[in-house]
Parts: C-alpha cells; sequence; structure tokens
C-alpha cells in the first residue's frame, strides 16, 4: 500500500468515526471493523454499554450505497426482515444500521438444526419471490447471463489456470452457454437476490435477516434455493439437498410462487446450478488475481464436485464435464461437497 492510499484510508476512517459519533449522539465511540466483503464495502461495530450499532461504509467513488439503499426499502415495505437503517447519509456512503450480531447462518449451520434454519431461510425466501419487481428493474437477461458465464473460461480457465481451449472445445462451450442462458429465461421469472446463501442470512429473534441484497434481479425462481441448499461455503450431500429441494418446491407451490411441477423445477434447478457454479469459479478466481483477495478460490473444489455431481445427469453438457475431465480435474481435484 503506497503512503497515498494509506493516507487516504486515514482520512476515511477519521470521517466515518466523526460521522457515526453525531449519527448516534455517542461522542466517545469507537469503531472496529465487524466483517468486509467481496466488494469494496465494509462495517464497522460501536459499542456504547447496552447500545451497539453497525456502519456501513460504502466509499462513493468505489461503490454507490444507492442501489442498496433501494433494495432495502423494497424489501422492508413488503415485509422482508432486513437490518434497520437509523441514520443514512447517501453522499458519503455512510449508513447506520442495526446490530443483529456477528454470526451469520454460515456460522450456525453445524451447531443448530439445518433444517430448522433453511425453513426460516424459506420464510423469506417466499416473501421476496412474491414481491412485484418494481418498474425498470434490472433482469437477469441473455447478455447479463452471458457476461456471467465468459468470466469462468477469462478468469478461472484462461488467468488462474492457465488453459487454452481448442476450437472444438471453445465451441462446445459456447454451446452450453446458450442452452444454460435460454433454460434460465425460460423458467418462470420472479424476484431474485442473487446471493441467497447462509453467510448472508442472519438469526434475527425466531427468523432470519437477509443481508447483501443490492444486486437483486428479475430472474429465475430456481436460482435463489438453488443458491441456498448448495452454498459457496458450505456443502451438503446430494440426498439431503434434493430432499431440501422438493420441500423448497412443496412451499412455494402451497404460497403462489410460480414454479413448474417438481420434474420440471430439479431440471431447472440443475441447470441454473451449472450456470451459477460457473460463474462463481470466474468470480472467485478474478478476486484473486484482480482484487487480491485469494482466500475465496479456497472454496473452487466445492463448486467443481457440484459440477460433477450434476453433469452426468443431462447428457447436453457431456462436452463441459470433458473440459473439466481433461484440463481442471488434473490440476484441481473435486473437493468433498459436505463441511
Amino acid at each position: 500500500m503506497t503512503e497515498t492510499d494509506q493516507a487516504a484510508r486515514d482520512t476515511r476512517a477519521i470521517m466515518r468515526r466523526q460521522w457515526a459519533r453525531q449519527a448516534t449522539g455517542v461522542p466517545a465511540l469507537e469503531l472496529e471493523r465487524a466483517s468486509s466483503d467481496a466488494g469494496f464495502r465494509s462495517y464497522w461495530r460501536g459499542r456504547d454499554g447496552q447500545a451497539s450499532w453497525v456502519v456501513m461504509d460504502s466509499p462513493p467513488a468505489l461503490e454507490d450505497v444507492r442501489p442498496w439503499l433501494r433494495m432495502h426499502d423494497l424489501l422492508e415495505q413488503a415485509g422482508v426482515r432486513v437490518p434497520r437503517v437509523h441514520a443514512r447519509d447517501v453522499d458519503a456512503g455512510l449508513l447506520l444500521l442495526e446490530d443483529l450480531g456477528s454470526q451469520t447462518y454460515l456460522d450456525l449451520i453445524e451447531e443448530q438444526d439445518p433444517d430448522a434454519l433453511f425453513d426460516r431461510a424459506i420464510d423469506q425466501l417466499l416473501v421476496i419471490q412474491r414481491i412485484a419487481p418494481p418498474a425498470g428493474m434490472p433482469g437477469y437477461d441473455h447478455a447479463l447471463l452471458q457476461r456471467e458465464l465468459e468470466l469462468f473460461q477469462e478468469w478461472f480457465l484462461g488467468r488462474h489456470l492457465g488453459i487454452a481451449l481448442a476450437p472444438a472445445e471453445q465451441a462446445g462451450l459456447e454451446a452450453i452457454n446458450e442452452l444454460l442462458i435460454e433454460s434460465a429465461l425460460a423458467q418462470p421469472q420472479v424476484l431474485v437476490h442473487r446471493d441467497f446463501m447462509p453467510r448472508n442470512l442472519m438469526p434475527a429473534g425466531e427468523g432470519a435477516a437477509v443481508l447483501d441484497f443490492q444486486d437483486a434481479v428479475v430472474g429465475p425462481v430456481a436460482y435463489d434455493p438453488l443458491s441456498l441448499f448448495k452454498d459457496a461455503f458450505h456443502g451438503w450431500p446430494r440426498a439431503r439437498v434434493d430432499a431440501w429441494l422438493a420441500h423448497y418446491h412443496q412451499r412455494a407451490t402451497a404460497a403462489g410462487v410460480p414454479v413448474p411441477d417438481l420434474a420440471r423445477f430439479r431440471r431447472d434447478a440443475d441447470l441454473i446450478g451449472v450456470q451459477r457454479h460457473l460463474k462463481v469459479l470466474g468470480i472467485f478466481a478474478r478476486l484473486q488475481h484482480r482484487d487480491a483477495k485469494p482466500r475465496y478460490l479456497q472454496d473452487a473444489p466445492r463448486f467443481l464436485r457440484y459440477l460433477a455431481e450434476v453433469l452426468p445427469r443431462h447428457a447436453q453438457l457431456a462436452p463441459l464435464q470433458a473440459v473439466l475431465e481433461l484440463h481442471v480435474h488434473p490440476r484441481l481435484a473435486p473437493g468433498p461437497v459436505a463441511g
């Protein structure tokens, strides 16, 4: 880090602390880092006796806080449990939030009954999926799905593993990308969180609070339940995932969410899962090589195992399976999904 970068950080820290003191009315409030995420936002906790707050710091030049606020307000008005906003300075990129604690579902998943935790998560997901998307809300359209899929080849295969595909392999992947996109667009379209997984859920009373929702779009109904049960940072045996997907499907049908019949839903979940797994592998590689955040790639083997489980179920995906087995698995073997 250069002296200029450090000076900018120090200036930002002073401004953040001064704003938090004014917003809380606690003149001597001190902040300690609570967490950070894959983007440029950071979170800071301040305490005063029994009271506690979290400051979200989203530097405007790096990450505009307004998309987070727009989605927060939409979800909160619809009855989704999200962190309460006590104060906001949009121009400065600072929010004073309710402190929900330091444990996410990911921290609790081994200690508590996952069936009960996921049922509370489904409670929130069904509310989200029943929200009528506002006019002008972006969609999970062909262009966005294509850009996400291209991350896999550019960053994971190319930049991370140094793999250059033969023309026939390239053509095979392009055909699969089009199949995955067509499948996603053919699904019933609902409001999609895009990262609905245990790390973005927190216990709140008897229910769950939803975090990290700023990238929500209108998209395929199977996307969020698949993301919940095939998590980026914790995996489960296939039989358990299949049972949870069936349980979600039953609850969604009863709630009036436009899911297709169970057999079609399972196929949709498989295919949108392949799209998500390829995207995430690309994002994790980009986080390491562009953003100097290497820890995410430690979970790459889990996604390779997800793919290894699903690809044999669908003959159309054989070219992708061949690329993984020939080029990727000898360098990075699929890891255990569970744990």
